[in-house]
């Protein structure tokens, strides 16, 4: 049987997408994760895998392995890394509940990345169902802390990574259906104001506002954006009582750019801005960064697979680098033949109207069961 003719059978995937995507797992919720990370270990133990669990630490949930039975078992073969934790809060499904419409279906978390990764199981149990053997060993490693970086299984990922000759990453497909074959380099800041507390209405002028200082440190610092490298402030936490002149400010930036160059230049820009003015202290800690991933022979061999397996299926798919991070920066910065962008077609990435167009995903889904029955 050819790929393009295997079944994805629709209601399977769909009663598997929302049981998963109703499971709300926000990444700072280490207990959501964990309730996430059983409903996938028992999926994958029905698909036929070998299963381990694996400890979170630094407070975040853990992570979940599949191992799936193969004769070469011992050699290197293709790694399927997703992760399952979500930028939406538990309590979104209220105002963005499971819903299909037609080709389209909603709800939390549904495109950045639980169908992604529900495709990854099915891709499996639909070549194990029509007696398709896949000519490397394949293992799923699905995560729960890539939306705020990845500072807890980013060393799992890579040792993991290391022990493959692939690397495959059903993040969401790029707005046209392309392939991301490349990521930017990103950084994280935490910067913190000091000021000087006083009583705002008996005497507001002996005081230092921490958040008014802020305020003009966030104006400077989104700023120095440029083509080549930007900055945005995403959150803001400042003071306690309203009537006392905020000593602390602190808020979190993102800074992202194309090449490691420029996000070095970045970095030293924001690391430069530490000091004090006005008798308001201001200090600069980086956080986790994800390294630039630039496509090398082994990811653009890949792609050449893909648009071979879809142009059987009738599909023309491109490729390109993309802004936004995600765990292909570790395995392709450490020169680890990866492909990105194979998973769920849809829009509203982080939005209250997150969707994916259900018939192009089931493509999505013959398309990486392709690649997996092909590689070798």
């Amino acid at each position: 049987m050819h790929c393009a003719d295997l079944p994805f059978a629709e209601d399977a995937f769909l009663e598997r997408l929302q049981r998963w995507t109703t499971c709300e797992s926000p990444t700072w919720d280490g207990l959501a994760i964990d309730r996430m990370l059983d409903i996938a270990a028992r999926d994958l133990v029905l698909a036929g895998a070998s299963v381990e669990r694996i400890a979170g630490r630094m407070g975040f949930g853990g992570a979940v392995r599949g191992r799936f039975p193969h004769p070469k078992a011992a050699e290197p073969g293709l790694l399927v890394l997703a992760h399952l934790d979500t930028v939406h809060p538990v309590g979104t499904l209220g105002t963005l509940p499971w819903r299909r419409d037609g080709d389209r279906c909603e709800g939390p978390g549904i495109l950045d990345m639980k169908a992604g990764a529900c495709l990854a199981v099915q891709a499996m149990e639909e070549l194990a169902a029509a007696g398709i053997a896949t000519p490397l060993p394949v293992t799923i490693l699905f995560t729960g802390d890539e939306e705020v970086g990845t500072p807890s299984t980013r060393d799992l990922i890579e040792a993991e990574a290391r022990r493959h000759r692939f690397v495959l990453v059903p993040e969401p497909a790029r707005l046209n259906g392309d392939l991301v074959t490349g990521r930017y380099a990103i950084a994280r800041f935490v910067v913190t104001t000091t000021g000087r507390p006083s009583h705002a209405g008996a005497r507001l002028a002996e005081g230092r506002s921490a958040i008014r200082a802020m305020a003009d440190r966030i104006i400077a610092i989104e700023e120095m954006t440029t083509e080549d490298c930007t900055f945005s402030v995403g959150v803001v936490r400042g003071g306690q009582w309203v009537n006392c002149v905020a000593t602390t400010c602190v808020a979190e930036v993102l800074s992202m750019a194309k090449r490691q160059e420029d996000l070095d230049r970045g970095v030293a820009a924001m690391l430069a801005m530490a000091g004090s003015r006005n008798g308001v202290s201001f200090d600069v800690t980086r956080g986790v960064t994800r390294p630039v991933w630039e496509p090398k022979a082994g990811t653009l061999a890949m792609v050449a697979t893909v648009q071979r397996l879809a142009s059987e299926m009738g599909l023309t798919i491109g490729h390109g680098s993309a802004g936004g991070g995600s765990d292909g920066n570790f395995t392709g910065a450490l020169g680890i033949p990866t492909l990105d962008g194979l998973g769920a077609v849809g829009d509203g990435l982080h939005r209250l109207d997150e969707h994916i167009a259900i018939a192009a995903t089931l493509q999505r889904g013959r398309l990486l069961a392709g690649l997996l029955a092909t590689l070798m």
